[in-house]
């Protein structure tokens, strides 16, 4: 098989994305892990562009050793020398400098003849390789230049000794066959281009970059310029994970293979998510949550009987512990049944027939049912948790400037019970005045609040764990309104530890 080299930009493109500057430390520590997982390159930064990016290339290149450590450089012999100073640290060294080709950019923002451009770009390569071995060139927004001028351009840089050349989709704006069809026509018509690496390095504009990257490939490119989680300017770059998993799966299709250590993939994710702060969505291929999860019934009776059936690989395999079934309003029968056997309930057929029916009354009102849900469905409906107090009514007054009071009232079998309490908030005065009618004191060791649904009607789910004499008992509500939720986990728990005496 043929090595695909990966050259990782999550430092200096990824980083480019609004808010999603890291601190030098943190940049170290995303290229340890890079250098980690077997990333062949790492673009560390854009060295001339604040003392900072300096700072970070610089640390970067001290400190990480196994990957090339490249730095970012314009066409500009201030720019490359700046470069050197903050690559110099590392063993393997890259300069990787770039000028714009295409009519638009020399036009607008260079205001250079394509003369003038080839002139510069051979000199910056020159200038590079005065300095290290290993020298990249970039014709910026490759995509839309004209093919000519690209054939001349690349063989110049090749001849001043250009290691790599890098064939940029600098704005998403090609397509597969298009690009495929611009890597083949310099491979058969640039000198020597053979004898160097063709890279591409693509945006996602128009959400095409792992495609474009992965057609590249098959027409002959040799390094993928990727980001983690697809950071990048705009909508981002080719996304490492989707590029590596991509190889991976379809090896033997392609006959090609990285040296990507796949199980850290997610751990990465997670880490430049962190770091930037910028989430994926939840649907994302490879690390999104959602990426082995299955809700509907048809998939998640196939996942039970073969997981190949709706898996086309592993979680192990990017460093995810295990495949979840979302238990929802689109789950069957079977992906209920094997939840509830993994939680230890091994119900006859009319059991598990109310408790579906239950399960799809309550899957109605909440996107997801959790195991808690789970819990509490079988003990209500099976009676396994007797409600020996039920919560009748309970009104709370509250403010900033007032002490919370709340007035609480139960039921316990036919008799009404009512107490009233202050408390430090209005859950806890709701609280204490269960505790006085209940004659149970505890010590709430946990409170977990979260919305299951979206909207300012959203339901609530409270799960709390208390303690009495040194035994912890687990407590789980549900409600529109969180003083509500709240007070029926405490009176599930309060009812948990009466169950007890019993």
């Amino acid at each position: 098989m043929d090595k695909i080299f990966i050259f990782d930009t999550t430092l200096r493109d990824g980083e480019q994305s609004p808010g999603a500057s890291m601190a030098v430390e943190q940049k170290v520590e995303v290229a340890r892990l890079l250098a980690g997982m077997g990333v062949d390159i790492i673009e560390a930064g854009f060295p001339i562009s604040s003392q900072l990016q300096f700072e970070g290339v610089k640390r970067v290149a001290e400190n990480v050793e196994g990957p090339t450590i490249a730095g970012l450089a314009r066409a500009v012999e201030k720019d490359i020398t700046t470069c050197y100073e903050a690559v110099k640290p590392a063993e393997k060294k890259r300069i990787h400098t770039f000028i714009a080709t295409s009519g638009i950019h020399m036009k607008h923002k260079l205001n250079k003849s394509s003369d003038e451009v080839l002139k510069l770009a051979t000199d910056a390569v020159t200038l590079a390789k005065s300095m290290v071995e290993d020298v990249e060139f970039s014709a910026e927004d490759a995509s839309r230049s004209e093919w000519e001028f690209l054939k001349d351009i690349y063989t110049a840089v090749i001849e001043a000794g250009a290691n790599t050349i890098n064939v940029p989709d600098t704005v998403g704006y090609t397509v597969p066959d298009e690009f495929s069809e611009l890597i083949q026509f310099l491979l058969n018509n640039v000198p020597g281009i053979d004898n160097v690496v063709i890279s591409v390095h693509c945006h996602n504009d128009l959400g095409l970059a792992v495609a474009n990257t992965i057609q590249a490939i098959k027409a002959g490119a040799r390094q993928a310029e990727v980001a983690v989680n697809g950071l990048g300017e705009r909508a981002g770059n080719a996304s490492f994970e989707e590029v590596v998993m991509a190889i991976k799966t379809k090896g033997s299709y392609f006959n090609l293979k990285t040296g990507i250590v796949t199980e850290n993939i997610y751990q990465l994710s997670k880490t430049v998510v962190s770091f930037t702060g910028i989430p994926v969505q939840p649907n994302k291929a490879i690390v999104g949550e959602n990426a082995f999860a299955h809700e509907a019934g048809i998939h998640q009776d196939g996942m039970i009987k073969n997981r190949m059936t709706y898996e086309i690989m592993t979680p192990q395999s990017i460093g995810r512990s295990k495949s979840t079934l979302v238990l929802g309003r689109h789950s069957g029968k079977h992906g209920l049944k094997t939840r509830l056997k993994e939680l230890g309930y091994t119900l006859k057929d009319n059991e598990f027939k109310k408790i579906f029916d239950k399960f799809l009354e309550l899957a109605d009102k909440k996107k997801e049912v959790f195991d808690e849900d789970l819990h509490v469905l079988i003990e209500d409906e099976l009676n396994i948790l007797p409600e020996i107090f039920s919560l009748v009514y309970f009104s709370v007054v509250t403010g900033n400037k007032v002490i919370p009071t709340a007035t609480v009232k139960l039921k316990k079998n036919s008799t009404m019970l009512q107490e009233a309490a202050t408390g430090d908030g209005p859950v806890d005065a709701v609280y204490r005045a269960i505790e006085k009618i209940t004659d149970t004191s505890v010590k709430l060791v946990s409170y977990s609040l979260n919305a299951v649904t979206h909207g300012k009607d959203a339901m609530g789910t409270v799960t709390i764990s208390v303690e009495r004499k040194n035994k912890q008992y687990r407590g789980y509500g549900v409600a529109t309104d969180i003083i509500e939720a709240s007070a029926h986990a405490f009176l599930n728990a309060i009812n948990r530890i009466l169950f007890n005496k019993l």
